[in-house]
């Protein structure tokens, strides 16, 4: 408490952490079989590639590989690199011509096929490399008017395979590394009055312009003159932003309980010093320079010393999806009678001709980016507050497929349609019960703790929780597994519970023992559901929000475990020999969607 208490105090040495950029993904793209349509060569292929809003859902050409003369299984130098986020659903297409000139308009060329594809696709799949068909479509895209025109025009049989693409991601690796180090001090000036000092020391990195960014803190030390401050980890990025010269300044303060903390000195150092270690050359004198100028004699206000320094690679969540770990998606949908008859339109289980209901919505929103990161597409389904036949019992776990032995339905569409079958079979019925449903993850997660899969339970509810005592203890329980929980609320009840279980605020305890890490993120259906019935804008934002946190902790447990990313499979077998390279027009290739 008292140490709580401590920490508390140092609010104006808060680091207010800005958001951290974007994964960049590298995307290199590879073609076998391509059309040819050269009559006394072979074709000499381009790709394009473009992105689509979220918003108004229009394609924009995102960048140009080069032109690679005489071949049909190109493999483009130029890359495609885009800014990834897990949360959100990224499509991608891809547009191959032979060009023929020197003009960047593409309706000059032959269009040699397209593939669509999110960035989640590739990056899900096996070592980040997703092969697809190319087929001519119906119409391709005007790069002057940016409106469709018949892909017959450049010659095309529309639904025709003509060959393969294969999309690879890498991710860029910026300044990955992170510094582990730990601190004592020795002789420390003495500020309290009553007693020794209360140091803490604060850490800053220096800007271009001269000034500095907090970038650490270690606890406060209690009465001594001569701490030894707990280890602590650092991303090399926040200390120095990869540049191993640049200063980072050190003060050192005596913490009051009233927040005016003494100071007692500073000191400065670099990454590149920090580096060699626990030497001479990493005992710093602590100077006071108000205290220097005034006194003559003054020598220092104490020494710091590094006793130790270790640097690692920090691992990502797209390290462990490459090397192989798969995510295990559970949905778990409520069926109790608060509801709403499902026959009736007033009823958020209503199934209308013309729209999917909330439910439905909001499963389709979160599975549509979540299955790219489990190979087979087999997802277990479950049902929970509903009567079941023949006789009626209440069940808080049932499987919507009606198969005991397993649950598991085939992709997003297969739990759709066992959802809608379940409507018809069972009875609204209740309580609100989450234990059960969570301990069923729980229960399969634990069995494969090695780092190889990673479950995500997403349950949609419509009410205020019965078993409040039961699921906190049922979610510390699961802190310590591979799996995460998403909860969506649909309807206009009060989610105070669930806002509780989510945890960012204050982490959930369950008879007086606090999870390891949170793993709940909660979010309400009606924050996202758009005046206009454009379902399509909010279900993205719904997506982005719901699936924000799970990288972050997928890699807490990892780490946690101390489980090291895989390495990703071998790269495939060389391509043939081509034609050298020629460069396209000029086009922008490395803007960020």
């Amino acid at each position: 408490m008292e140490q709580a208490e401590d920490m508390a105090s140092l609010s104006e040495f808060d680091s207010l952490a800005g958001s951290i950029p974007a994964t960049k993904v590298e995307i290199t793209v590879s073609c076998r079989n391509l059309l040819d349509k050269d009559m006394f060569s072979k074709s000499d292929p381009l790709c394009v590639m473009y992105t689509q809003g979220m918003e108004n859902k229009q394609w924009r050409e995102f960048g140009r590989t080069e032109v690679i003369d005489n071949t049909l299984n190109p493999d483009f130098v130029r890359k495609f690199i885009v800014d990834y986020f897990f949360e959100e659903k990224q499509n991608l297409r891809f547009d191959l011509y032979d060009v023929d000139s020197k003009s960047p308009d593409l309706s000059k060329h032959d269009f040699l096929g397209q593939a669509f594809c999110t960035l989640g696709e590739i990056v899900g799949s096996s070592g980040s490399r997703l092969e697809k068909p190319l087929t001519i479509g119906a119409f391709s895209l005007n790069s002057r008017t940016g409106k469709p025109m018949p892909a017959v025009s450049n010659g095309g049989v529309p639904g025709k395979k003509c060959g393969t693409i294969i999309l690879s991601a890498e991710e860029l690796s910026n300044c990955r590394d992170v510094a582990t180090m730990q601190f004592c001090a020795n002789k420390l000036d003495k500020k309290d009055f009553f007693g020794k000092s209360d140091p803490f020391l604060v850490f800053y990195r220096s800007n271009e312009d001269g000034t500095f960014t907090i970038c650490h803190k270690t606890e406060v030390m209690k009465n001594t003159l001569n701490p030894v401050w707990q280890t602590f980890s650092i991303p090399v990025r926040a200390l120095c932003n990869g540049d191993y010269d640049r200063t980072i300044k050190v003060e050192v303060y005596d913490w009051d309980r009233d927040g005016s903390h003494d100071f007692i000195g500073e000191f400065t150092t670099s990454y590149r010093e920090l580096a060699r270690g626990q030497s001479q050359f990493n005992i710093y004198e602590v100077v006071n320079p108000k205290k220097k100028m005034k006194k003559k004699k003054y020598v220092n206000s104490g020494t710091v010393t590094l006793l130790s320094f270790a640097v690692e690679s920090e691992c990502t969540f797209l390290d462990y999806i490459k090397g192989g770990t798969q995510i295990n998606f559970t949905v778990a949908i409520d069926f109790t009678a608060s509801n709403g008859n499902p026959s009736q339109s007033t009823s958020l289980h209503y199934m209308s001709p013309y729209q999917l209901n909330a439910y439905a919505l909001a499963l389709t929103a979160v599975g549509e980016i979540i299955q790219h990161y489990d190979s087979d597409k087999m997802f277990p389904a479950l049902g929970f507050g509903a009567k079941l036949p023949p006789d009626g019992r209440v069940s808080h776990e049932f499987p919507l497929n009606g198969n005991q032995e397993n649950p598991s339905c085939c992709g997003i569409d297969g739990i759709l349609e066992a959802y809608h079958r379940s409507l018809r079979t069972v009875q609204l019925y209740g309580p609100t019960n989450f234990a059960p449903v969570v301990t069923h993850v729980a229960r399969n997660a634990a069995t494969v703790q090695d780092g190889s899969q990673y479950s995500v339970l997403l349950i949609i509810t419509d009410g205020v929780i019965s078993d409040m005592a039961q699921t906190k203890e049922a979610i510390v329980n699961a802190a310590k597994l591979p799996m995460s929980i998403i909860i969506i609320g649909v309807g206009q009840a009060e989610f105070d519970a669930m806002v509780e279980l989510d945890g960012d605020d204050v982490r959930i305890s369950s008879r007086g023992k606090l999870a390891e890490r949170d793993i709940v993120q909660f979010v309400p259906f009606r924050d996202y559901v758009d005046r206009t019935g454009n379902h399509v804008l909010s279900m993205a934002r719904l997506a982005r929000d719901v699936l924000a946190e799970i990288p972050d902790q997928l890699v807490s447990y990892m780490k946690a475990q101390g489980i090291r990313p895989r390495p990703p499979p071998g790269p495939p077998a060389s391509s043939p020999p081509q034609s050298p390279s020629r460069t396209p027009p000029a086009s922008p290739l490395h803007t960020h969607i």
